[in-house]
């Protein structure tokens, strides 16, 4: 459930004084922690956390107008969402997250890179300050473009380096533009989301490019006696 709110406060204004109490403590945690390359704001119509374009111009690749997305909160129908695209398919960090949450003796609601809960007493609070902490905005940077790297995927180091940013992914095909950019991965699911699917998406792009170019080749046979 998006919300139309334009800044932080008028989200939080919006919400019920329940649901605004429970959202304003994770949001205290997670800022106190927050490292200074990060930023807070309103993205994908709820709380974000990302990486500015003033620390990573090439913003997030499903859609390099928005700036690196880290973690979002929202209040949602039914329940409260905080997303964790920082870990999505950071095993390492995910493994430490759930051990942390459970030994903290609550119960872990999560999917992929989404935490819901339906009221503050349901998370430990020191457990989402931890994640935070552990990890600063150049840390994640990194990782994120050794994710993209290793899908033969163009980054903001190697569009530098080769000037036009064309990279491997120039000849990733229809299956790139079909599954990178989809609205599930530009919104709630995080970086980890948009990667992983953005690698499906190139597999199936590429053979398909390779199997147009051969088309292209390919002529018809020569009449006998013919020039």
């Amino acid at each position: 459930m998006q919300s139309k709110a334009t800044s932080v406060a008028q989200y939080l204004n919006s919400l019920p004084p329940e649901r605004r109490e429970a959202i304003e403590a994770v949001r205290a945690a997670i800022l106190r922690n927050l490292d200074k390359d990060y930023e807070e704001g309103m993205q994908y119509g709820m709380i974000g956390y990302y990486v500015p374009h003033r620390v990573y111009p090439a913003g997030y690749h499903c859609d390099p107008k928005q700036p690196l997305p880290f973690a979002g909160l929202a209040s949602q129908k039914n329940h409260m969402s905080l997303y964790l695209g920082c870990i999505y398919g950071w095993e390492d960090e995910e493994r430490w997250f759930r051990t942390a949450w459970t030994k903290a003796g609550k119960k872990l609601d999560m999917g992929k890179g989404c935490v819901r809960f339906r009221k503050l007493d349901d998370v430990p609070l020191d457990v989402v300050a931890e994640l935070v902490r552990r990890i600063p905005a150049r840390a994640y940077i990194e990782r994120y473009e050794r994710i993209r790297a290793q899908m033969g995927k163009p980054t903001a180091s190697r569009t530098k380096a080769n000037g036009n940013g064309s990279g491997s992914g120039a000849n990733t095909g229809r299956g790139t533009r079909s599954r990178g950019t989809g609205a599930s991965e530009g919104g709630s699911s995080g970086v980890g989301a948009g990667t992983r699917r953005a690698a499906r998406g190139a597999g199936s792009g590429r053979g398909s490019g390779r199997g147009a170019t051969g088309a292209g080749r390919t002529r018809k046979p020569r009449r006998a006696g013919g020039r």
